[in-house]
Parts: C-alpha cells; sequence; structure tokens
C-alpha cells in the first residue's frame, strides 16, 4: 500500500511552484504510476493529496476536506463508487470525477445519482481532465460562496426580524403606555372632581355633619371606587404587558353601566347633550373582565359625546341576541363596518351592547381607519386617537366583534358583541 501524500510531500528541494495553488484535489487510485501522474499534471494548480485506497482517502478528508475529488472506480477493498457516496455523505457539496477503463452505462447512471459531477474514460486525454477539473473546481467555488451569501442572508434576515421584533415591542409597549394614561385619565378626572366639591364645602364650613356629612360620605365612595378602578386598570396593563391576560373572566352589564352612569355624572359633555343610559332590566352576563368592559363603554360613550359641538343626543343600551336571533352585521353594506377576533362565534347566544348618537357621523373614507392607533379627525390638541383602538384590543382580545353603522346627518352606531360566559 501506497501511503497518503500531499503534493507539499512530493516536490522535490529544487522544484519551485509558479502558480499559487487554488483548492484541493484528492485523487484516489490504486495504481501509484497513475497517481504520480495525476499529481505531476495538478501539482501548480491546486494542492494535490494522494491515497490508494477508498479508505485512507475518507480518512483525509475527514481531516482534511477536497474540493475536488478524482476517484478510480475499481479498486480493491472498497470501489470508486462507494467512495463516492460516503464522500458526499461528509460533504454534499464536494465535486467528484470518477475514472474508469471499464466504460458502462450502468456504472454511469449510478455515479450520477450518487452525485458525481463527471465521468472520465482511461486513458484519458490531459486536457480534457484538466477542463473537467477546473470546471469542478470552479463549480466547488460557485457553491461555496452562495453558501456563505445564504449564511449571510439568513443572518440579515433574522438581524432584521429582530430588529422588528423589537421595534415591534417598544411600539406595543409605548402605545400600552399611553393608553394606561389615556385610561385612567377618566377615574382620574372624577376624583379630583369629588374632592374638588368636597374642599369647596370645607372652605365653606369648618363642620361637617348632618346632610353635608352623607354627601361626603357618599362622595368618598365614589373616590374610594374609581380609586378601586384606577389600581385594576393598572393590573390589567401590567398582566398585558407580561402576556398574563386572564384568559376567562365574566362581567354583569347592569354594573357597569352603573359606574358609567357614575364616572359621566359630572362630565361637561354629558351635561351639555342629551344622554340617555338604558340599564337593562335583567342581569346580562358578558365574557369579559369588568374593567375591559367599563373601558370600553366609557371610550365609547366619551367619543359620541364629542362628536359635534351641537347639542345631540347619545343612547346607551345593551341586549341579549339568542343562538337564533338575527345578526344584521353579517351583511355588508354602505356605511358598514366589522371588526372580529377569529375565534368569535357569529352563531352563539351573545350580549350587543350599542352607543348611538345623532351626531354628523363618520365620512365612509375613514371607516377602515377609525380603529388605528393614534389615528383622529379632531383638531389638534383635542383627540389622542387612543379611545378605538383601545376598544378594539379589548374586544377582540375578549373573543368579541364591534360593528359600526353610519351615514352622513344621521349619526352612528357602535355596537359591541361579546359572547356569553360558557359560550367562549
Amino acid at each position: 500500500m501506497v501511503p497518503t501524500l500531499t503534493s507539499d510531500a512530493l516536490v522535490g528541494s529544487g522544484s519551485t511552484t509558479s502558480v499559487q495553488p487554488k483548492g484541493t484535489l484528492l485523487v484516489v487510485d490504486d495504481d501509484p504510476s497513475v497517481r504520480h501522474a495525476l499529481w505531476i499534471t495538478f501539482r501548480e494548480m491546486y494542492k494535490v493529496q494522494l491515497a490508494d485506497s477508498g479508505a485512507k482517502a475518507l480518512d483525509s478528508f475527514k481531516e482534511t476536506p477536497a474540493d475536488v475529488a478524482l476517484l478510480d472506480i475499481r479498486m480493491p477493498g472498497m470501489s470508486g463508487l462507494e467512495v463516492l457516496r460516503q464522500l458526499k455523505h461528509l460533504q454534499p457539496e464536494v465535486e467528484v470525477i470518477l475514472l474508469s477503463a471499464y466504460e458502462s452505462i450502468d456504472y454511469i447512471r449510478q455515479a450520477m445519482r450518487l452525485g458525481a459531477c463527471d465521468y472520465i474514460t482511461k486513458p484519458y486525454e490531459v486536457e480534457n481532465l484538466r477542463t473537467a477539473v477546473s470546471n469542478a473546481m470552479e463549480r466547488r467555488e460557485v457553491s461555496r460562496k452562495t453558501s456563505a451569501y445564504d449564511k449571510r442572508l439568513l443572518q440579515l434576515q433574522s438581524d432584521i426580524q429582530n430588529q422588528q421584533m423589537r421595534e415591534e415591542l417598544a411600539r406595543t409597549r409605548n402605545e400600552i403606555y399611553a393608553s394606561i394614561i389615556h385610561d385612567i385619565n377618566g377615574p382620574l378626572t372624577v376624583i379630583a372632581g369629588y374632592i374638588e366639591l368636597m374642599l369647596q364645602s370645607l372652605q365653606r364650613s369648618s363642620v361637617v355633619e348632618g346632610e353635608q356629612l352623607d354627601v361626603f360620605k357618599a362622595h368618598s365612595q365614589n373616590i374610594a371606587r374609581q380609586v378601586t378602578n384606577c389600581v385594576e386598570l393598572s393590573r390589567r396593563y401590567l398582566g398585558f404587558l407580561e402576556g398574563k391576560v386572564a384568559s376567562s373572566a365574566s362581567s354583569g352589564v347592569r354594573e357597569i353601566f352603573y359606574d358609567v352612569a357614575e364616572l359621566l355624572k359630572t362630565h361637561p359633555q354629558a351635561k351639555a347633550n342629551d344622554f340617555v343610559l338604558q340599564t337593562p332590566s335583567e342581569d346580562v352576563v358578558a365574557a369579559i373582565n369588568r374593567t375591559d368592559l367599563l373601558q370600553i363603554l366609557l371610550n365609547l360613550t366619551i367619543n359620541a359625546l364629542q362628536c359635534s359641538t351641537q347639542q345631540h343626543r347619545v343612547e346607551v343600551y345593551a341586549r341579549v341576541l339568542g343562538a337564533d336571533a338575527p345578526r344584521p352585521f353579517l351583511q355588508p353594506a354602505k356605511g358598514t363596518y366589522l371588526v372580529s377576533a377569529p375565534d368569535f362565534s357569529t352563531k352563539a347566544p351573545m350580549v350587543a351592547i350599542s352607543v348611538q348618537d345623532n351626531g354628523p357621523g363618520i365620512a365612509e373614507a375613514h371607516l377602515d381607519k377609525i380603529f388605528d392607533t393614534y389615528f383622529t379627525t379632531k383638531a389638534p390638541g383635542q383627540g389622542t386617537g387612543l379611545g378605538l383602538s383601545i376598544v378594539r384590543r379589548l374586544v377582540l382580545q375578549a373573543q368579541g366583534a364591534i360593528h359600526v353603522y353610519t351615514h352622513a346627518g344621521e349619526g352612528t352606531v357602535f355596537t359591541v358583541y361579546l359572547p356569553l360566559p360558557g359560550h367562549v
């Protein structure tokens, strides 16, 4: 057996290399004269590794992978086809050229199926062999560059995705922070109003008793209720940021209507307009967190109260739709818009809560934008564009839907559809 050699080991002390070797060529042949001839042919163009058997070729390849391999098909022990198969297993991108003195269509087919790039019969023309090896080296270089480009592309895609995720996370956090300020502003305004009333009473009298004491007690209870709302709002938003949103909750609609009435009792727009809150006669329950439902109704109601500077009517009411009740929101029509959660069930019984006004209506061109974050048609400084985006997020989170019906000069109706407990 002839040991595995490289071109460096065979070059004599007086030999010089005129061209810097490019690429590594593995020559595998059990005939020493053939190996030597191939080494002479390619030593100035490539770094040549020589092996006299398939086993030694594989050992050499594992230690120093070659770009191109020249394999004799018929060798004792391990055939060239088996060496080809194992080389492709170790490195699928390696280019393999098979050499044989016995041309066989069956061998050629097997070689091509195993991934050989060329098949040359002995005796061969040196120039033809050089061309075949040169082409294989070029393909290997292209493959190497393509692989590097693919890796770089994947890295860039990963970097872009990570950057987009960071930007989306920052944007989401900013929206949540803005939403917290927006939603807590309502209870805080009520708290400030009651405290101002109490301070005015104290300035007129140094003693609180009788009817005035009862008023103070009522104001204190309302303040405590709004403080509780602020705390609950904070917890809900913190839970949302941490991904700990409760999947099951329920709210009594009558209780929420009472809270809305209390919050808007001293609201200037509620006093300036005809505001009607029709509390449900029956104890209707919706499958949604009570704080979320309160924020939904407050945002929709205040939006309706602020839709016009002229005196107008705003009405809030609720009803239960049984499984067989008509579903008008399923019929697309001009001046309507529907947003629903992917898992919103249109057939199950549900609660429908509507906020209706007879104001100027919403321009049809704006209908598909009204729930976008920061979108507002109000004058600068008069609207944040957060109210309806908060409504959309909370309703979809509860697996519900929002339907908008509006026409110029006829007003607008926002209807929130929420599942009943046990039908989520």
